[in-house]
């Protein structure tokens, strides 16, 4: 069964930076195209940035210019460093395959980042 692992969340001041991390297995996660979700409490969740199988790369509007997705195949894990963070950055963060949230795949637990101003 697919299975995400989400870390590198914390409490941080507006303008810092983190990076958060996400281990996946299950799947041949080289060919897979890889997500970063996050939802905020009272929000809907939504997909702030998406790395093809093939790296390339897309990003909310929101988060153009301040987050980074990458990933590393050889440890079926993705990345997201977020950089000059704002308190409405404040959300729980997941990552997913596109393809496994159409297939139903379970979320994994999250991980929480909290901005204060």
């Amino acid at each position: 069964q697919v299975k995400f692992v989400e870390s590198g969340g914390a409490l941080v001041q507006a303008g810092d930076s983190l990076n958060l991390s996400c281990s996946a297995s299950g799947f041949e996660f080289r060919l897979y195209h890889m997500g970063w979700y996050r939802q905020a409490p009272g929000n809907q969740r939504e997909q702030v940035a998406l790395i093809t199988h093939t790296n390339s790369i897309t990003y909310a509007d929101s988060v153009k210019g301040r987050f980074i997705v990458s990933r590393d195949n050889t440890k079926n894990t993705v990345y997201l460093k977020m950089n000059n963070l704002k308190p409405e950055d404040t959300a729980v963060y997941y990552c997913h395959a596109p393809l496994w949230i159409d297939r139903g795949g379970p979320w994994g637990p999250g991980t929480q980042v909290v901005v204060s101003p």
